[in-house]
């Protein structure tokens, strides 16, 4: 479970802190902790790829189980130092090491080659990473302990302290950077040390170090000091940057391009250029020469004085071609702040001659997907040029990161929005063998049919620029909601020879000889996709994973590997199967390893398997809820402090009264019988409820996340420390630490075991859920949680203490 709570083996020296220090200490230390994790997730979407994000949770869950197994190995050694003193010490320490992992990541490159060297540099990055919570681990495994008769108080303190920074991180993320926010929960963690310390020689330590980093952070505003040096293996030249700035979405910055081009790249990879002519002048100009030349420019050769509605705009190539050809109305939907307004409307308004500020040009700042579902207009085109949801056009891993803006979910409201001759206009990269337009027919297809057009073969028309003989060719595909007439297939092939470049995939009357056409003449996508070299079947928001391509055999097989502008796609895949290798070593040699060489009475495998299915059954849930939550809420940041804050005060408050509530832990099977119910309800039910409410507004959303997630976390804080109180034979009262210091039999280690057990299953569960959501979708995975949590139900009777 992700907590910053680490349940581990009790030490056994008496409660002597005063319960001020105790809990603003503990406090302190648990936002510090989380800060750093949830900070992590968006510094490793920009240094490493989107995926890793959810590398985080299991590097946290690695480093608080591995410090909770070294405090109990190394117990007697600790029980000969204060608590205060060695509290303060280890967020002295913490506070130190934080900046030099900060430094390793952002200077380690992780390359694009599947080589030892490479594996080499991420297993020191997921390591070394993994030290500050393992010494936060030790901290609150030692403090747990020996305070028990706080215990109640001291996990409140640390569900406060974990809330605060889930409340702290976007915040910190809009104001101070990513690298900043890290810095910060340094900081925190060298003040809560001075809230331990108890001589004036550690508080003078850890004063210093605390004083050093707000200097720091303060030196490195806009990112002068600290920042990235290396994203996606690939060395980042500052030479040519002119503005950087980050915020919970990306980091964004804008570099110089040739003489006097600009383009705004996102996340050290994405680029787009800044339009920079006057769209009423720009006859017979370069910039009209080519951006009429490209592609997407058809949507406006078929509706130059059509209402427009742009998704991610950037810099303004789609909203200068629309207004440049005459469009009276034209609605933008950009979900980053820093590019619609810090660069379009504030720094870069006069480079870009104030194009995001005419009259006929009407902004949001929102997410597309949520914006066209809630609008009330209707569009005579819908285009997205070469966007992604969240990542670039080349961000290394948007295989494996959630894309609603392509599913047929969302081709249905696109079309549901279009004025009854309107089209949409979708372009992509595409390669040799055609995959993401040819999907996007695909998903058009699909939609289509749900709307009750029976054969689309002439609602479609596919142009590219070139031929598709190599990669990274951009291709435009246009879907009616009714047929192509005649004339539109006159203009088009106009246009066409008017340019150099333009290629006519697909119109209606000239099919051609190609997976396009066979695509659209065989109107079964799902059946084309299973014969096809690559996996086009349509996705919905059950597997939003759309620029996920390989099918397994390519993956397994290093002939489907091919290099090539979607290499990077094809190694999200590969890495993701490395970081599991990786966990399980780790898991093996941090976790499970100690314990079986620790020895102690040999235990039962049916109770530790128990303790193994409830953490799986957690991770599985919150991770499934994470992504499903990304749609809803619009950006997988909000997406994963939402759900982690909620799962953590709801499972805290459930773990907290498991005592009150199951004052018989023989009654524990019944928070597992709802959890099985009601996990198997929001299976079938929680798409088409977050669905059908995602045009409320933000506040909104968030009160219906709290009223969907809250009860459910309560139920899953339940199964773990009941558990452990049944294993432990723990009676129903608090008891003194010192009768809780050890055992009965001093080599009865039944707790630890399972404590250790259960981080292992939440370590490598985190990695396992991004695959089966991948494989086989997002409800099959909450549907692999409810199954984790039947077997914790089976197994829970083998809990029952043996009879001598």
């Amino acid at each position: 479970m992700v907590s910053i709570v680490s349940p581990s083996p009790p030490l056994s020296l008496p409660a002597i802190t005063e319960p001020r220090t105790l809990l603003l200490g503990i406090g302190a230390s648990s936002f510090a902790a989380l800060l750093l994790e949830l900070a992590l997730t968006r510094l490793f979407s920009v240094v490493l790829f989107y995926h890793f994000a959810f590398l985080a949770i299991s590097i946290a869950l690695l480093g608080l189980g591995a410090g909770g197994v070294f405090a109990y190995l190394r117990k007697t050694q600790l029980s000969r130092i204060g608590t205060r003193p060695l509290a303060a010490w280890l967020c002295g320490l913490n506070a130190i090491v934080i900046p030099f992992v900060l430094e390793i990541v952002l200077h380690v490159p992780v390359s694009l080659e599947l080589s030892w060297t490479n594996l080499l540099r991420l297993t020191m990055l997921y390591l070394s990473a993994a030290i500050p919570f393992l010494l936060t681990g030790v901290l609150f495994s030692v403090v747990f302990a020996r305070e028990t008769r706080t215990i109640t108080r001291l996990y409140g303190a640390d569900l406060l302290g974990g809330a605060l920074a889930c409340l702290s991180v976007v915040p910190l993320l809009n104001w101070i950077g990513g690298p900043n926010a890290i810095l910060f929960a340094a900081t925190v963690m060298a003040l809560a040390g001075l809230m331990w310390a108890d001589s004036r020689r550690t508080r003078n330590v850890t004063g210093v170090i605390a004083a050093v980093l707000v200097l720091l952070i303060a030196v490195n505003h806009s990112g002068r000091l600290i920042d990235v040096i290396y994203a996606k293996g690939i060395f980042r030249d500052k030479s040519w940057v002119e503005f950087a700035r980050w915020n919970a979405i990306s980091r964004v910055e804008v570099d110089r391009q040739g003489d006097d081009g600009k383009a705004i790249v996102i996340d050290a990879d994405a680029s787009t250029y800044i339009m920079n002519v006057d769209p009423h002048a720009w006859q017979g100009t370069l910039w009209q020469k080519n951006l009429m030349a490209s592609p997407p420019a058809l949507a406006n050769v078929l509706r130059p004085h059509g209402e427009f509605a742009i998704i991610g705009p950037g810099g303004g190539v789609d909203v200068l071609r629309a207004v440049a050809n005459g469009s009276p109305s034209v609605t933008g939907i950009e979900i980053n702040p820093i590019i619609a307004n810090s660069i379009m409307r504030d720094r870069y308004a006069d480079y870009s001659y104030h194009l995001y500020e005419r009259p006929e040009v009407h902004l949001h700042v929102t997410d597309g997907r949520s914006f066209v579902r809630n609008a009330k207009q209707e569009f005579d085109v819908v285009q997205m040029t070469l966007v992604d949801t969240w990542a670039s056009t080349a961000a290394g891993a948007f295989a494996l990161s959630e894309n609603s803006l392509y599913t047929v979910d969302a081709f249905r409201e696109y079309f549901e929005h279009l004025k009854p001759d309107g089209m949409i206009a979708i372009t992509r990269w595409e390669f040799r063998q055609p995959r993401e337009a040819l999907r996007v027919v695909s998903v058009a297809t699909e939609a289509l049919h749900q709307l009750g057009v029976q054969n689309p073969a002439k609602h479609f028309i596919v142009v590219s620029e070139g031929d598709l003989d190599e990669d990274g060719i951009p291709v435009v595909v246009l879907a009616k909601k009714s047929p192509f007439t005649p004339e539109e297939e006159a203009a088009v092939k106009v246009h066409i020879e008017g340019t150099e470049d333009l290629v006519a995939l697909y119109t209606p009357s000239a099919p051609g000889q190609n997976p396009f056409s066979a695509l659209i003449a065989r109107n079964d996508p799902r059946a084309f996709a299973h014969a096809y070299p690559y996996n086009v079947a349509p996705v919905d928001d059950n597997a939003p994973f759309f620029f996920f391509t390989l099918k397994t055999d390519q993956v397994l097989h290093d002939g489907g590997l091919q290099r090539g502008i979607d290499w990077k796609v094809n190694l999200g895949v590969v890495v993701l199967g490395i970081v599991f290798a990786i966990s399980l070593v780790a898991v093996a040699v941090f976790l499970v390893g100690p314990m079986a060489l620790r020895g102690g009475r040999r235990q039962r495998a049916l109770p530790l398997l128990y303790f193994v299915a409830v953490g799986l059954g957690y991770i599985l849930v919150e991770i499934a809820f994470i992504q499903r939550f990304v749609l809803f809420l619009g950006h997988p940041t909000y997406a994963l402090t939402v759900v982690i804050f909620l799962l953590l005060l709801s499972s805290g408050a459930g773990s907290l009264l498991s005592r009150r509530l199951l004052p018989n832990t023989a009654r524990g099977w019944i928070p597992l019988v709802i959890l099985v119910l009601a996990i198997a309800l929001y299976t079938w039910g929680l798409t088409s409820l977050l669905t059908s409410l995602i045009g409320l507004p933000f506040f909104v959303k968030l009160v219906v996340s709290a009223v969907v997630l809250v009860p459910l976390g309560f139920a899953m804080g339940m199964p773990f420390p009941t558990g452990l109180r049944a294993i432990a034979n723990i009676s129903d009262v608090e008891l003194p630490a010192s009768e809780l210091g050890e055992p009965a039999n001093s080599d009865d280690n039944a707790v630890e075991w399972a404590w250790a057990m259960n981080a292992a299953s939440s370590v490598l569960g985190s990695v396992l859920a991004m695959v089966i959501a991948i494989h086989f979708g997002l409800n099959i995975t909450v549907a692999c949680g409810a199954a984790a949590y039947l077997l914790s139900l089976m197994l829970f009777p083998t809990l029952a203490p043996r009879r001598s």
